[in-house]
């Protein structure tokens, strides 16, 4: 059985569900002290984080991932228990296959055999790893950032593990993500009976014009990097749940995915302010998760990661800003290139969430081969 497989599998049978990490940090901090690594626990709140770094002066490229997963729902619905990870016609299956225990794996050992091969590298090189990913990201890498400011630790490259492929291992490179700003709406009526409107108001007959309007608002044009910015409602809930009552509050949860072609200020503005046209009574909380990024054309580390899927992977990688939201946005705030590389995304957060074998075995390949190129 080959290294990264047999770490994949003991950190795939661990049940790190957010934020629990299950053990999982501290025997991948053991087996990195081992070959000369400094290690740091950092714990805040409920969630356990780890800085690991070999190395001295000079530039520090930091490998970034997660160790909790998504719960896997019924289990009766997998085909094999979730967290018994088993092989079978080429893949490995089981919860954080592919999200992400496998490129943690495959960085661990990519990162034992870079040390073991340059032990006297130029720069510094690190693993930061969390198990507040998946769930609120409150106490995991936003607040590890605040940490290294405080402290004077800076990140200049950093790759995420996140799967990024979209067939095969890689043919897509992810070198930037688009912002993500939430909002809970709350607007307010006045309940009542349904055959005396005159003395109700009826909150969703007064935001039924403006989510019309707002869905079909063309928020910006995007650009050469990002796709049009996106309004999306993922939930309106109101009613007392009786056919006669007109309800006097309704909430909807909101979400904007937007390029660097507008800001979170902006976007707040205009959309309140189309509420506002449309005379409707309103509340909303905004939260922004992250702005969006992007890692500069031309830039050492997004050209060494093409390099490297072109020259060990034989395919020229899609460069896109796609998809939704990773921890390398608290990362990229702090001036570093950030480029996500890893396995295909296809079976994430699923029943039978699964990885490639093949491709398994070749990732640690590619982040030692970005190592010695940065690096050595």
């Amino acid at each position: 059985m080959s290294a990264v497989l047999e770490l994949t599998r003991d950190l795939m049978a661990r049940r790190s569900v957010t934020p629990d990490d299950a053990g999982c940090l501290p025997s991948i901090a053991a087996r990195l002290q081992r070959v000369g690594f400094r290690i740091d626990h950092l714990r805040f709140g409920d969630v356990d984080n780890l800085w690991a770094t070999h190395g001295g002066e000079g530039p520090v490229l930091a490998f970034l991932g997660h160790t909790d997963v998504v719960p896997s729902g019924p289990e009766e619905h997998w085909t094999t228990p979730p967290f018994e990870p088993t092989e079978r016609d080429g893949m490995l299956y089981g919860r954080g296959a592919a999200d992400m225990k496998g490129s943690v794996a495959a960085m661990v050992v990519a990162l034992e055999r870079f040390v073991t091969a340059h032990p006297s590298h130029a720069g510094t090189v690190g693993l930061l790893l969390t198990s507040d990913e998946e769930g609120v990201a409150l106490h995991g890498v936003r607040e590890v950032v605040d940490y290294f400011a405080a402290v004077g630790q800076r990140i200049d490259y950093c790759v995420v593990g996140e799967p990024s492929a979209k067939e095969r291992l890689g043919d897509l490179i992810r070198v930037g993500r688009r912002g993500s700003l939430s909002g809970t709406l709350t607007v307010h009526g006045v309940q009542g009976h349904v055959a005396y409107p005159e003395k109700a108001k009826n909150p969703i007959h007064a935001f039924a014009p403006a989510l019309a309007a707002l869905a079909a608002e063309r928020w910006d044009e995007g650009n050469a990097d990002f796709p049009p910015t996106s309004f999306q409602v993922s939930n309106i809930n109101a009613g007392t749940g009786a056919n006669n009552v007109i309800p006097g509050e309704l909430v909807a949860l909101v979400n904007f995915r937007f390029s660097t072609a507008s800001t979170a200020d902006g976007l707040r503005e205009r959309a309140e302010a189309i509420l506002r046209a449309h005379g409707v009574d309103f509340a909303i909380d905004w939260h922004l998760s992250g702005h969006p990024f992007l890692a500069t054309p031309g830039g050492r580390l997004r050209e060494v990661v093409a390099g490297v899927c072109r020259d060990l992977c034989g395919i020229d990688p899609e460069q896109s800003t796609g998809g939704g939201t990773s921890d390398g946005r608290f990362i990229a705030p702090m001036g570093a290139e950030v480029i996500e590389l890893g396995p295909v995304n296809a079976t994430i957060h699923k029943v039978d969430e699964c990885v490639s074998l093949a491709d398994l075995d070749a990732l640690p390949g590619l982040y030692e081969a970005i190592c010695q190129r940065m690096l050595a």
